[in-house]
């Protein structure tokens, strides 16, 4: 191999590492934006159902946008981040200079985006280089929710919860028996928990009468004799002014934990009321340090 391709290598590797410092400096307070995703998280927030072998395909670079097992050495353009990298990808990059013809990558495809299995060096000379399209091996999970390129994790997050919550609205009408369309959460998984309150209420009204209530009944019961109390209790405490970030949604599920284990605690007959007051009358400080805690530990993914 020449002289001219191996400097030629290196030449590149030095411009796409500095490329990755300035994505680096230009995200410093976006750490977010200048990572790649990483397949298992992306995942875990999707839950696909089944997976699927869908064979060779030619495959545009530019959909290619995080990685199974490395995409801590790689930047959100797939720019390397370490220099120990560089041996690697410049063989890479020389057999491109010297078109010799690699095997194909292995992808994962996910909410119409893609990650690599493996060919992550190759994956970054092509970007590097400007390639638009790959050859690639591809294995699909099924997946709902249909991702955009620019997306970073917290995107996903949202884009989760808005489908989450388009479901929910669907599937139980609850915006048409409550006329109430903003019960809204930050995070994934909650519609799930509201959806089981209202079952769990549904169940208690259900043993009172001697006839089942009609869902749509026990929606509006929930919202009304459930739900807005709440929502009255974080408005007179001002709870959401100590938890910039998140919805009185979130506030709710939280309260309710605590309502619940309170009365676990001192009986069944524990008003609302008096499960707020035992909260407020311990330190301010202490109550939201719990709460900040319980969110991490169940509501952030």
């Amino acid at each position: 191999m020449s002289n001219f391709v191996r400097n030629q290598a290196g030449d590149d590797f030095n411009k796409a590492r500095n490329k990755a410092l300035f994505n680096e400096i230009q995200n410093f307070l976006t750490p977010d934006k200048r990572r790649l995703l990483s397949f298992h998280d992306v995942k875990q927030i999707l839950k696909p159902k089944n997976e699927v072998y869908a064979g060779m395909q030619t495959v545009p670079i530019d959909k290619i946008v995080g990685s199974e097992g490395r995409y801590q050495d790689f930047d959100s353009h797939f720019l390397p981040r370490v220099n120990n990298l560089r041996q690697r990808w410049e063989r890479v990059d020389e057999a491109r200079l010297t078109d010799t013809v690699l095997p194909p990558i292995q992808l994962y495809e996910l909410g119409g985006l893609y990650f690599v299995r493996d060919g992550n060096h190759r994956v970054s000379v092509a970007k590097a280089q400007g390639v638009a399209f790959i050859d690639a091996e591809v294995i699909s999970l099924k997946s709902e929710v249909i991702l955009k390129k620019d997306i970073t994790r917290e995107s996903i997050l949202s884009e989760v919860v808005k489908f989450e919550k388009r479901v929910f609205y669907s599937e139980t009408g609850f915006g048409d028996i409550t006329d109430y369309w903003n019960l809204d959460f930050t995070t994934p998984g909650q519609y799930d928990v509201i959806y089981n309150h209202i079952l769990v209420h549904k169940y208690y009204i259900n043993e009172t009468r001697s006839d089942e209530i009609p869902f749509a009944d026990a929606v509006l019961s929930w919202y009304k004799n459930v739900y807005l109390p709440v929502m009255h209790v974080i408005k007179k405490h001002r709870m959401l002014k100590r938890f910039r970030g998140r919805t009185a949604s979130d506030l709710y599920v939280w309260i309710i934990k605590q309502w619940d284990d309170l009365k676990q605690k001192y009986g069944v007959e524990y008003s609302l009321d008096e499960a707020t007051r035992t909260l407020a009358e311990n330190s301010p400080k202490g109550l939201f340090a719990r709460a900040a805690a319980w969110f991490k530990k169940n509501i952030q993914t």
